[in-house]
């Protein structure tokens, strides 16, 4: 088994590469550590580092460097989910390029509950409030175990990582959950942690029902891009199903909404156009849709 260790630097990541032998057996490692060029000497920093740690392993390193800032303008996305799309498309691609069978991410316990009322906050489906998991290429082996027995860990062996800086700053949404809203949040029920954990599995199995029930009924519907409104509103949960076939759109929640009340009374829709952040949703005669993807590489 062929192994990707993400590793940033950062004790979370530090701490996994630290016991990958521990984490999978018998597995062959190498890291990918990504510079996003967002806190200049500090970030060159996070890269000598780790490439050093690598170097005293003996371990293979894969170094990539991104224009994160002109990316996320571009595409008209936030930082943190620039950075989010640069290093899973990369990740994919060391993957298949260099043989390995999977991406091995640090996020631990505390960052799922964060990432859970992130969501929230934001507005999700079921597959927002299920928590993180392994999905597709990516394993998160640290989800069972928390921040603070990450930290114990390193610091009884005197191991080293790289703290970064923007941590401490309450500008970004999720330090700020960390920082002030959590710790009230486990004054009210200091088993927090425990407690999301189970709701999210509630909720993970909810959402694998949806999606066998879409799974089910989306060939019926859609071809090709091509959606029939006649057969989606004879679906038991049209909306639903609306839902999944135009979300690689990314329509807006008034676009989504503005379009399911059109198709839902019965209003015709041809030619007009719903636009959303990576495709579009065209009316077509004949009471169809298009749902349009661009594809990036072209």
């Amino acid at each position: 088994m062929k192994v990707l260790l993400a590793v940033s630097g950062g004790i979370d990541s530090m701490y996994m590469a630290e016991r990958a032998p521990e984490l999978f057996p018998g597995a062959s490692f190498a890291v990918a550590h990504c510079n996003f060029g967002l806190r200049a000497e500090e970030s060159d920093g996070d890269e000598a580092f780790v490439r050093g740690w690598c170097s005293r392993k003996g371990m293979p390193i894969f170094v990539k460097h991104f224009d994160t800032s002109s990316f996320a303008s571009e595409g008209g996305l936030s930082i943190e989910m620039a950075a989010r799309e640069l290093r899973y498309a990369w990740f994919g691609e060391l993957c298949s390029s260099e043989g390995f069978d999977c991406v091995a991410i640090a996020h631990n316990a505390d960052d799922n509950v964060e990432t859970f009322f992130l969501n929230l906050l934001r507005g999700t489906g079921t597959r927002g409030l299920r928590g993180m998991g392994d999905r597709d290429f990516i394993v998160r082996p640290l989800l069972g175990i928390s921040r603070a027995e990450i930290r114990e860990w390193m610091d009884s062996r005197k191991l080293p990582w790289r703290e970064d800086s923007t941590n401490s700053s309450t500008a970004y949404k999720r330090n700020r959950l960390r920082a002030e809203v959590i710790p009230v949040l486990k004054e009210m029920n200091p088993s927090l942690q425990e407690s999301l954990r189970r709701t999210m599995d509630h909720i993970a199995q909810v959402d694998d029902i949806a999606e066998d029930y879409f799974l089910s009924v989306k060939d019926s519907v859609c071809s090709g891009g091509i959606v029939s409104l006649r057969a989606l509103l004879g679906l038991k949960h049209p909306r639903y199903v609306l839902f999944r076939l135009v979300e690689p759109a990314a329509l807006t929640e008034t676009a989504l909404n503005n379009l399911w009340d059109n198709i839902s009374s019965g209003r015709q829709i041809g030619g007009r156009v719903f636009v959303g952040k990576r495709g579009e949703v065209r009316g077509l005669p004949k009471w169809k849709l298009s749902i349009t993807i661009p594809d990036k590489n072209n």
